[in-house]
């Protein structure tokens, strides 16, 4: 085996456009959907500095699947997707709890909620369900090339495509409308509750509907790229866009751009080494990220590195 692959330019950039776009047009913009959708909730989730609450939520779900498993004896996808969304919200208002009725700090609770409901799932499993395949694997890792090979939806007689696309399409549009609706809303409560609430807003409703739109994101994200990877396209695009810009709205679009650019070469990636796509993704997002804190024009290293030596040696007084 060779350390580098073989590499072959028409299989790797012209093929996935052309002649196998029927399968690969579909995992872009799987890719694309899932960085959006994440990115643009993780925005909010980075300025309350609460960003690992996504991976308590994505280890969390695989004790809904099974307990929905258990009631319902279907592995279908309204079953799974129930249990999972319940098993989400339980693992925030868990969270909450544990931070607001202990000593407890809410990295702690974060930690105690997500590990204990990932071993309560791994119980069941082994006590109720060890015959049975409930695609752990899906859960984990993903199975973002098998999603073209599903069933196309139809509605209404018009051909939508595989039900995943559709599902996340569906929720990136409902992130873009409550943002529109609740800009201002969710930017003063995430910059600064104590002032939110001082002018009338709900902040602890803002919140708790905040971490139900985090659930139901990372529930139908990680179909595609698996749980393990949700925590990388919540963090990725936000964290990106903060090194460019330090306005909101400027920050949600560069969170969109990186999506896309992870989407596309995230592809390209995978083909050529024959790895995971969704792994492929995360790794062009890291890469994306390195480039902006090299190169950010406010934050970026070199630009402290040129503003310093504009101002040049600072005078001891």
């Amino acid at each position: 085996m060779s350390f580098i692959p073989h590499f072959s330019a028409h299989q790797i950039f012209i093929a996935p456009w052309t002649t196998d776009f029927s399968l690969y047009g579909w995992m872009v913009l799987m890719t694309f959907l899932v960085g959006a959708a994440c990115g643009l909730v993780g925005n909010y989730l980075i300025l309350r500095r609460m960003a690992l609450m996504g991976d308590a939520i994505s280890h969390s779900v695989l004790p809904g699947i099974v307990v929905a498993f258990l009631v319902t004896g279907s592995r279908g996808t309204v079953p799974m997707f129930a249990g999972a969304v319940a098993a989400a919200v339980l693992t925030t208002v868990l969270i909450e709890v544990i931070h607001r009725h202990s000593r407890v700090k809410q990295d702690a609770a974060i930690g105690i909620a997500f590990s204990s409901l990932f071993a309560l799932g791994v119980i069941l499993i082994a006590v109720f369900a060890d015959t049975v395949d409930l695609d752990q694997d899906c859960v984990l890792n993903g199975e973002l090339p098998l999603i073209p090979l599903s069933p196309p939806m139809t509605l209404a007689g018009m051909t939508l495509g595989p039900p995943a696309v559709v599902r996340m399409g569906c929720v990136l549009f409902f992130s873009c409308g409550l943002i529109v609706l609740f800009y201002k809303e969710l930017l003063l409560s995430s910059f600064d509750p104590a002032l939110a609430s001082a002018m009338g807003l709900r902040s602890g409703w803002i919140h708790q509907s905040l971490m139900i739109w985090l659930s139901i994101t990372v529930v139908s994200a990680f179909e595609a790229v698996g749980a393990i990877l949700v925590i990388a396209m919540l963090i990725l695009p936000g964290a990106t866009a903060a090194l460019i810009s330090d306005r909101l709205v400027v920050r949600l679009g560069w969170s969109l751009v990186h999506a896309a650019l992870s989407a596309v070469l995230g592809l390209h990636l995978s083909i050529g080494l024959d790895c995971s796509p969704s792994g492929a993704a995360v790794v062009v997002g890291s890469f994306l990220f390195g480039v902006a804190w090299i190169f950010g024009p406010q934050d970026g290293l070199v630009s402290r590195w040129w503003s310093r030596k504009e101002r040049g040696p600072e005078t001891l007084v």
